[in-house]
């Protein structure tokens, strides 16, 4: 038996939008977790409790969700105008895998906050009151993050009374602004059309064909009618995620929408990459009650929109499916659009901004779409920039200990 000691990494425990997650420094790190490689897996693997036959993560700093079995890397930025580099790992909670292929939009606003706190941003860029800006590169996806975080007497502000459906306690809000939020070097919508049929099993759907919206856009994202799934677009968690043949169909729905985006080059490879694409199904307004046991009129959204993050429902929304939807929303023509412009009788006009309705309440996101002809080919719609307001806070911070034999392998 190992009577080796356990090891003390420094870490800070928080909570941004509706996600908590364990945030490291990169220099702070054992030297061989500094780089990408199995040695830094096995150790973010073993900080959260994973893998965990028991989906608990009792022996683990994670929450047995995909919204609380994430993991940070920060450190000072390697990108000119840019203060940070942020790097993203979600850790599966059943399997021996962390995903690196996207990034976490709700934890984007904690970036900020613990960036200013560990003082990798210059103090002359700091006010003593109002709002200091965070240029954040979002090193998953090569794209530029702007968080807006408040201070007050030269501390970032943390409590306030803006209140984020999905979180119990107001705080300080933070805006966070997504620049050029198409994911990867290419276009925002990979097949170049805002719908798109797929061919699925007749498992997945009757007739084995399904429209939908296919979007890079803060994360790659299958969005599909509720109502194609046999769905109103209300359900709470315990309605998919206790249906084990709907989360099999809808996990299968996400692998042939992978493909067929060319995330993956066969279906087998979607089980490597659990953290995209995002899975949504979308419907027009309708009266429906929260998980918090509030009603929401139908008045009060312009969508109703459900996401799958890892294989379940999120109780939530995914920051970076947010991002999706006000760009989706964006675009005419898109499912997203459509859903939104169905009380209006209309065929899909651009929308500036969108607010929707997920399990847990509401949510306005905003993002502008321009279509740019393109030189010797057909041209493609381009969104600049996303935003959306979120907050954050730091729950506790210390060390993290793990066996050392984690580093061996």
């Amino acid at each position: 038996m190992s009577r080796q000691p356990q090891l003390k990494i420094p870490a800070t425990y928080l909570r941004g939008g509706t996600s908590k997650g364990v945030f490291f420094l990169r220099d702070e790190l054992p030297e061989a977790a500094q780089v990408p490689g199995p040695v830094r897996d096995a150790l973010l693997l073993r900080v959260i409790g994973s893998p965990d036959p028991y989906a608990k993560q009792i022996d683990g700093m994670g929450g047995a969700t995909s919204s609380t079995s994430k993991t940070v890397i920060i450190s000072k930025s390697e990108q000119p105008g840019h203060d940070v580099d942020y790097l993203f790992g979600q850790v599966s909670i059943d399997s021996p895998f962390v995903d690196w292929s996207g990034n976490c939009g709700n934890l984007s606003a904690a970036v900020g906050p613990f960036a200013i706190e560990k003082g990798l941003v210059s103090a002359e860029r700091l006010p003593q009151d109002g709002i200091a800006e965070v240029r954040i590169w979002q090193a998953n996806i090569s794209k530029t993050i702007i968080a807006r975080v408040p201070m007050h007497e030269g501390c970032v502000q943390e409590t306030g009374d803006f209140e984020l459906d999905g979180v119990t306690f107001p705080a300080a809000e933070v805006a966070v602004a997504f620049r050029d939020p198409a994911a990867g070097e290419g276009s925002m919508f990979p097949t170049g059309n805002v719908i798109d049929v797929l061919e699925v099993p007749e498992s997945v759907v009757a007739g084995g064909r399904i429209e939908a919206t296919l979007i890079n856009a803060g994360i790659p994202t299958i969005f599909v009618r509720a109502e194609d799934l046999g769905y109103s677009g209300t359900e709470l968690q315990d309605a998919i995620n206790g249906d084990a043949a709907a989360l099999a169909r809808l996990e299968m729905l996400r692998a042939y929408g992978a493909l067929h985006m060319g995330l993956i080059n066969d279906l087998a490879e979607a089980a490597t990459r659990q953290h995209t694409p995002k899975v949504a199904f979308v419907a027009a307004p309708a009266d429906h009650m929260v998980s918090s046991g509030r009603e929401i009129k139908s008045g009060e959204i312009d969508v109703l929109i459900r996401a799958m993050s890892m294989g379940k429902l999120h109780h939530a929304m995914m920051g970076t499916a947010a991002v999706a939807i006000a760009a989706a929303a964006a675009v005419p023509g898109t499912l997203v659009n459509l859903a939104a412009n169905a009380h209006e009788r209309s065929e899909g006009a651009p929308r500036d901004s969108v607010c929707f309705g997920h399990p847990s309440g509401t949510l306005r996101v905003g993002a502008s779409a321009e279509w740019v002809p393109g030189e010797g080919k057909r041209g493609e719609w381009q969104v600049s920039e996303a935003v959306m307001s979120r907050s954050a806070r730091i729950l506790m911070e210390g060390w993290i200990r793990v066996p050392s034999e984690t580093l061996v392998l």
